[in-house]
């Protein structure tokens, strides 16, 4: 057999060009095609996204392809990659994620920004609260960048506690942070420095169309009817838990931007209340500065 006939033979058969074929096919409902392939080969082959890349030569056996197809075809559904994988990186730190919860996402690390931001400022305010925590990821990174800051973690969903103790205990915060079964903040009696909460805030009719909710709880979506169904009762839970000083940042949807603003300060009249956006410009986070 000539070598160029023996090239061919295993051309299908390459990593790079299974690269190549996955990216093709991820292109239509991903933003980022190249590099979920990558993420793809690199899971099932156990090698570093740097160790994929470098090595398109590299010849792959039929059950390999297999697996790799059977992950790629999840992903083109629109299963999580982070539910494939069990993980999702969230701050620089590998958070374990779970079917069932929220997937942590890029954009809630502005809210995590403007909490170390506070904290740095306020070295007395020691004590904070992470109102539904899903994942644990808010409170695990708050307590894992900030060794004396003891933080309170309260979820409705017994599968978030659990998740949010093993989030605590893989990164050796689980002296840090306590947590609670509960609605909001009902399961605490004690007032907090810093209050950080991401509840559900999509309108129920943006959920239904939302690719997200094939597969992520609706419960950890669904905001109701103006995405605050859940903050207003948090706001007025707040008002008796936020210590004299204190700061509450909540993570909103895009639209917003009005209403949860105006709805923080009906709560909190003599408190500053301020809108940040995030990188793309878009409303991200409100932040309620008691005085």
């Amino acid at each position: 057999m000539k070598r160029n006939d023996s090239q061919q033979l295993h051309q299908n058969d390459l990593l790079g060009s299974w690269l190549i074929e996955a990216s093709a096919q991820l292109k239509p409902v991903s933003d980022i095609p190249a590099l979920e392939s990558q993420m793809v080969a690199s899971h099932i082959l156990g090698k570093p996204q740097s160790w994929v890349i470098a090595h398109p030569e590299v010849v792959l056996g039929h059950s390999l392809i297999e697996k790799m197809n059977g992950v790629l075809r999840s992903l083109i559904d629109g299963c999580p990659f982070a539910y494939i994988t069990g993980q999702r990186e969230f701050y620089g730190r590998p958070m374990e994620v779970r079917p069932g919860l929220l997937v942590p996402r890029p954009e809630t690390e502005l809210l995590i920004e403007k909490a170390l931001r506070w904290l740095e400022n306020h070295p007395k305010r020691r004590s904070a609260v992470d109102v539904g925590c899903g994942t644990g990821c808010i409170a695990v990174t708050l307590a894992a960048e900030v060794v004396d800051l003891i933080v309170d973690a309260i979820d409705v969903d017994p599968l978030a506690i659990q998740l949010t103790n093993q989030n605590a205990a893989n990164h050796n915060v689980q002296d840090q942070v306590a947590t609670f079964t509960g609605y909001l903040l009902n399961p605490i009696q004690r007032q907090y420095d810093l209050i950080c909460a991401n509840l559900p805030y999509i309108p129920s009719d943006t959920v239904k169309d939302l690719p997200a909710a094939r597969y992520e709880p609706v419960l950890a979506l669904d905001g109701g009817t103006d995405g605050l169904r859940l903050v207003e009762p948090l706001l007025q839970q707040a008002v008796d838990k936020l210590r004299f000083g204190g700061l509450i940042l909540l993570e909103i949807e895009a639209s917003q931007g009005k209403t949860a603003p105006a709805l923080a300060q009906q709560y909190f009249p003599d408190a500053t209340v301020l809108l940040h956006r995030d990188l793309a410009g878009l409303p991200r986070i409100v932040s309620i500065q008691s005085k």
